[in-house]
C-alpha cells in the first residue's frame, strides 16, 4: 500500500506540492518574451522572484489564504519596461521648473517667465526645461539662426536670472542676469566644444550651444550651493523621489541613467541599503576627472545593491552634442547650414584613456554619439581598444543614441557586438527638422536606421532619454513601430519595428544592454517578478489605440508600487 501511494504521489504534477505564492496573476494574457515559453495564462511569485507560469488551470495550485491574488480580467501583462537611456534626476528637476515642451511660440515662454518672476525674490534664479525652437509655429522676431535674443526675456525679468534648457540638453538660453552672473560678455571667447552665439554686432543673443553652457550652468549652482547641506540633502531626495514616482506610475520597473556624479549615486547606494528605491536603477557614472575616475571606479562598482535595486558598471562620456541646436558632429556640413559640421566635444585621447580603465576594472563604456562623424569616431575608438584586449569578450559597450550613421559604419555594430542605445521616440520628435539639417540622402541612409542595425547583428536598445521626452514607454512603443509623424506622415516606414521587436527593445534587449538579461527583460521561472499590467494589448490593437493605452499595475519584485 505504502509503495502504492509513493508511486501515485510521484505521478502528480509538482505544483501540488508547492509552497503557495505570495502573488498571483491570472485571467489574462501574459506576453514573457522568453522563446521557450512565450505565453502564459497566470504567474506565480514568491518573495521577489517568479515560481511558475502557466495555463489558467494551474494558478489554483498557487494561491494560499495569504497569497495576493491579481485577477487581470484579460488585460495584458509583460516583463516591467526597462527605460534604456535616460537622466533619472532630471525628470525629478524637470518637474520643479518651467515645462516648456508644449510652447509653441517663443512668446508662450516668455509669458511663462514673466509669471514666474513676479512670485520670484530678487536675486533668484528662474530655470525651465523643454522648448524647442523647431517646433514653435513661428520664428521669434528678431532672431539670429532662428533663437530669440535675450532682450525679450530682460524685459520681463530684469531682477532674475533666467536659465532656460533646450529640449535636448545640448543647449541654453540665458537672459543678461544670468550671462552677467556668468562673466559671458562680447569679448568672452568661445570654449573649446562649444558655442556663444552671438548678433551681427557681436553681442550675445543668450544662446550657448554644449560646452558654452558651462559657465551659466556654474553660476546657477553656485547659487544652489548657498543652501545648507540639509537643504541640498532633502532637495535632491525630493528630485529622486518625483522621479521614481513618475517612472513607476508609466509601467517602469528599471531605469537606466545614462551619467549621474558620484554624490548622487552615493544617495541611491544609501536609498537602496535601506530599501527606499521603488524601482530598480543601473547607472552610468557621469562626472568628474579621468584622474578622479581612475580613483573611483573599484569603490563605485556595484552590483545588485539592496535587493537588485541599484547597480553601477558603466562609465558615460560625450563625443557631440545634439542635431536639433547642430551641435551633431557630421561628416559633411549641415544642410542647413553650410559652414558648420557640428560640435566635437569629446577628446579622443582621453577617451582611449577610459576605455583602457574600463576594460581594466570591468565597465562598460557608454559614449554619446548622435552625428555620423561622431559614431564613427566612437567606434574606431572601441575597435582600437578592443584589438589591443583580444583576451577580452563580451564587452556590450554601448553608443548612446546612434541616430545619425554613415552607411559604412552601420555594419560594425553587429561585428563588434556595440551595443545601440537608442529612442525611438527621438524619430518622431526630430523628424521635421531631420531633412532640415541632413537632406534626403543622409536622412534615408542613416537616420534612426532600426531595420538595418539589427540586420547587422546589433543589439537595438530603446528609451526616452527623459527629461528629454517624457519617460512614457507606450509613446515611445508606439513611435518605435509607426514612425507617425503629427501630420499624418510616417518617416521612411521601411525602418519601423513590428510589435514583438519594439517590446524586446525595451524588455529582453535593454536587459542584455547591462548584463542583466538573466535577472529580468523576459518572464520566466527564476528570474525577477517585474511586471507591467496594460489596460490594453498593445501587441493586437490597431496601432492608433496604444497610445490610448494605461498602466493599470506596475510590480517590482513581486510587490505592486503603482496601481492606478
Amino acid at each position: 500500500m505504502r509503495i502504492a501511494m509513493l508511486a501515485a504521489c510521484a505521478a502528480l504534477p509538482m505544483a501540488v506540492f508547492a509552497q503557495p505564492a505570495d502573488l498571483v496573476l491570472r485571467n489574462g494574457k501574459i506576453v514573457t518574451m522568453n522563446p521557450a515559453a512565450p505565453m502564459a495564462q497566470f504567474l506565480a511569485a514568491r518573495g521577489d522572484r517568479i515560481v511558475a507560469l502557466g495555463g489558467a488551470a494551474d494558478a489554483q495550485k498557487w494561491i494560499g489564504p495569504n497569497t495576493k491574488v491579481i485577477d487581470l480580467k484579460g488585460q495584458l501583462a509583460i516583463p516591467g519596461f526597462i527605460e534604456g537611456h535616460g537622466h533619472f534626476t532630471g525628470i525629478g528637476e524637470y518637474r520643479q521648473g518651467l515645462d516648456l515642451r508644449e510652447a509653441r511660440t517663443w512668446d508662450d515662454i516668455v509669458a511663462q517667465v514673466a509669471r514666474a518672476a513676479k512670485q520670484a525674490k530678487p536675486g533668484e534664479w528662474i530655470v525651465g526645461r523643454g522648448w524647442h525652437q523647431s517646433k514653435w509655429d513661428k520664428v521669434p522676431e528678431p532672431n539670429v539662426e532662428g533663437f530669440p535674443l535675450h532682450a525679450s526675456l530682460d524685459k520681463v525679468s530684469p531682477d532674475n536670472p533666467v536659465l532656460l534648457t533646450h529640449a535636448s540638453g545640448h543647449a541654453v538660453f540665458a537672459n543678461a542676469k544670468a550671462m552677467e552672473a556668468a562673466k559671458i560678455a562680447r569679448d568672452t571667447p568661445n570654449p573649446a566644444g562649444g558655442e556663444i552665439l552671438k548678433d551681427q554686432q557681436g553681442d550675445p543673443t543668450g544662446l550657448l550651444r554644449e560646452t558654452a553652457q558651462g559657465a551659466v550652468n556654474r553660476a546657477h549652482n553656485a547659487w544652489l550651493d548657498q543652501r545648507t547641506p540639509a537643504q541640498r540633502a532633502a532637495d535632491l531626495r525630493k528630485v529622486i523621489d518625483l522621479a521614481a514616482a513618475e517612472c513607476i506610475s508609466k509601467g517602469i520597473t528599471s531605469f537606466e541613467d545614462a551619467g549621474s556624479p558620484y554624490s548622487t549615486v552615493d544617495v541611491f547606494k544609501s536609498m537602496a541599503d535601506k530599501h527606499e528605491l521603488s524601482l530598480r536603477l543601473w547607472v552610468m557614472l557621469g562626472a568628474g576627472p579621468t584622474s578622479e575616475l581612475a580613483a573611483n571606479l573599484d569603490r563605485y562598482r556595484i552590483l545588485g545593491a539592496g535587493d537588485n535595486h541599484l547597480t553601477v558598471r558603466a562609465i558615460k562620456r560625450y563625443m557631440d552634442g545634439a542635431l536639433g541646436s547642430r551641435g551633431a558632429w557630421l561628416l559633411a556640413p549641415y544642410t542647413d547650414k553650410p559652414d558648420s559640421v557640428g560640435l566635437a566635444i569629446g577628446d579622443i585621447p582621453d577617451l582611449k584613456r577610459i576605455g583602457e580603465l574600463a576594460i581594466q576594472h570591468g565597465f562598460q563604456f557608454c559614449i554619446h554619439a548622435i552625428g555620423d562623424r561622431a559614431n564613427r569616431e566612437v567606434l574606431d575608438i572601441y575597435q582600437q581598444v578592443f584589438e589591443a584586449h583580444p583576451d577580452k569578450k563580451d564587452l556590450r559597450w554601448r553608443i548612446e543614441h546612434a541616430q545619425h550613421l554613415s552607411a559604412a559604419d552601420i555594419p560594425r555594430f553587429g561585428k563588434m557586438g556595440v551595443i545601440a542605445a537608442m529612442q525611438g521616440i527621438h524619430c518622431t520628435s526630430d523628424a521635421p527638422y531631420v531633412l532640415l539639417r541632413l537632406g534626403p540622402q543622409r536622412a534615408e541612409e542613416g537616420a534612426y536606421v532600426w531595420q538595418k542595425l539589427m540586420k547587422s547583428g546589433a543589439v537595438v536598445g530603446n528609451g526616452t532619454d527623459a527629461p528629454v521626452e517624457d519617460v512614457s514607454p507606450l509613446a515611445c512603443f508606439y513611435a518605435s513601430v509607426s514612425r507617425k509623424l503629427k501630420d499624418g506622415t510616417v518617416f521612411y516606414p521601411g525602418q519601423r519595428m513590428s510589435r514583438e521587436e519594439a517590446l524586446k527593445s525595451y524588455t529582453w534587449n535593454n536587459a542584455y544592454a547591462a548584463f542583466e538579461e538573466n535577472l529580468k527583460g523576459s518572464l520566466a521561472a527564476g528570474k525577477l517578478a517585474d511586471i507591467t499590467v496594460l489596460s490594453r494589448d498593445i501587441m493586437t490593437v490597431p496601432e492608433d489605440e496604444i497610445l490610448s493605452t494605461d498602466v493599470v499595475y506596475t510590480i517590482v519584485g513581486g510587490k505592486v508600487v503603482f496601481q492606478r
